[in-house]
């Protein structure tokens, strides 16, 4: 201390002062050591207590894991169940409308049945002569019941027995017969006017359907007091006799149409000589010698002299003989080419007319057919198929026509256009030859016959 005190007082004030407060702050660097060093042994002792309670806190953590794991399992299983008890029970409902519609149809599928049956039942009852009104009444344990009847009556009759009956015959004359039933069929024999034949029942008659011929009815006659003999049957069941007797001949057909066939007939036979006449004029015609130039033209017309070309190509050759120019000579085969194809193509319009009008006739007849017929229907009903459908056939009837005969006229047309407009392509290229050449062409082929006839004289 002597020593740093005799230092202190070699130096000036100054440094004296300065040396003083760097002593006290050392002093004061080693005094404050010790206060510093126990704030860390606090915060180590926090950290260790920190790290305590964090594990204390992630070992209860684990043991909920544990326990909400086992939770959220369970409860997904239950999960599971009620997902699987609501499919089983959509299953369920869908099997059960499945069901439901199932029932549904088959309930429509029976009905339906039901009702093909009641009308089998119906037209089986109407054809064996059950009145229709009555029929509308019954219900079907009544269709049913006369069913069988009916059944017991065809198995009676697999023992075929004569039976007395009333018949209407072909004259309108009701008399008492002796009645044959087999199947569909039934026979009649009327003793007091000596006459047979096939009867179809209505009601309590029966109505004569045909006549036999002498040596049937004797047959019948016989079979019907021996039981021996023979009977005419028609597998057809008269439908054959009837469709004999609707049959009718191509006038009666035709007369059918009204009056409406009438311009279509007229139509058809206008046609018809046009089509003649044009057929004869057209395959009269002489061929076209087909010349590819003027070279050629003189070639052929030389060597086979001035009657080598016919008809409307021997008046071609002689325009160009005749003409003194070449604008005159053209003139001239173009002015008869026009003429030759107007008479060529002359009437085929007609043909073609009739061929587009014929069927509008046709059409025009059924339409006003069709109105007569359903005026009739209004006025006196619809209750009779046949007279409907037969005044449809009677208004068709034009139509056909106006087919029949537009057809074969549109062919016509065709085929004798076709054959004029050929000929007519032949004329204006042999034509065109002639037009196409030098003027001379004619003075050539003329000299070189002149010179061949001269070369023979001598």
């Amino acid at each position: 201390m002597k020593c740093l005190s005799h230092v202190l007082t070699a130096f000036n004030p100054m440094l004296r002062s300065s040396l003083i407060a760097v002593c006290v702050a050392l002093c004061a660097a080693v005094v404050c050591v010790p206060a510093v060093a126990a704030p860390e042994d606090s915060m180590l002792a926090n950290i260790k207590e920190a790290k305590a309670r964090l594990e204390r806190t992630e070992s209860k953590i684990s043991k909920e894991r544990v326990a909400l794991a086992n939770e959220l399992r369970a409860l997904e299983q239950q999960v599971m169940k009620l997902r699987n008890e609501t499919t089983v029970a959509r299953r369920k409902m869908d099997e059960r409308t499945l069901s439901l519609s199932q029932l549904e149809n088959r309930l429509s599928s029976w009905s339906e049945q039901q009702e093909f049956q009641q009308n089998l039942l119906s037209r089986f009852l109407l054809q064996t002569g059950v009145d229709s009104l009555s029929l509308s009444e019954m219900s079907l344990s009544d269709k049913v019941q006369k069913v069988g009847e009916k059944a017991k009556e065809f198995a009676n009759q697999q023992t075929p027995n004569f039976s007395a009956g009333k018949v209407v015959l072909a004259n309108g004359e009701v008399t008492q017969a002796k009645v044959l039933t087999l199947g569909p069929v039934t026979w009649y024999l009327a003793q007091a006017q000596n006459v047979a034949g096939t009867a179809e029942r209505k009601q309590d008659l029966f109505t004569s359907t045909s006549t036999f011929s002498d040596t049937d009815t004797e047959s019948l006659a016989s079979l019907a007091s021996s039981g021996n003999g023979s009977i005419k049957i028609d597998p057809t069941l008269g439908r054959a006799a009837t469709r004999e007797q609707a049959s009718e001949g191509v006038i009666e057909h035709v007369v059918k149409g009204g009056v409406w066939v009438i311009p279509i007939v007229l139509f058809a036979l206008l046609a018809t000589l046009i089509a003649l006449f044009k057929v004869i004029q057209l395959w009269r015609l002489p061929k076209v010698k087909q010349v590819a130039s003027g070279k050629a033209l003189v070639n052929m017309v030389g060597s086979s002299g001035v009657g080598f070309f016919d008809g409307m190509q021997r008046e071609l050759y002689d325009i160009t003989k005749r003409a003194s120019t070449p604008t005159e000579r053209d003139d001239e085969l173009f002015s008869a080419l026009q003429q030759d194809k107007i008479k060529l193509e002359k009437y085929n319009g007609t043909i073609a007319v009739t061929a587009a009008v014929a069927p509008l006739l046709g059409l025009l007849g059924t339409v006003s057919g069709m109105i007569e017929t359903f005026r009739m229907m209004t006025a006196f009903g619809s209750s009779d198929p046949e007279v409907i459908s037969g005044g449809i056939a009677k208004a068709l009837v034009t139509t056909e026509l106006g087919l029949v005969v537009a057809i074969p006229a549109l062919i016509l047309n065709a085929v004798l256009s076709r054959k004029a407009r050929h000929y007519y392509e032949e004329l204006e290229s042999f034509a065109l030859v002639l037009s196409n050449d030098e003027p001379d062409v004619a003075e050539k082929s003329d000299q070189k016959s002149d010179g061949q006839k001269q070369a023979s004289a001598s």
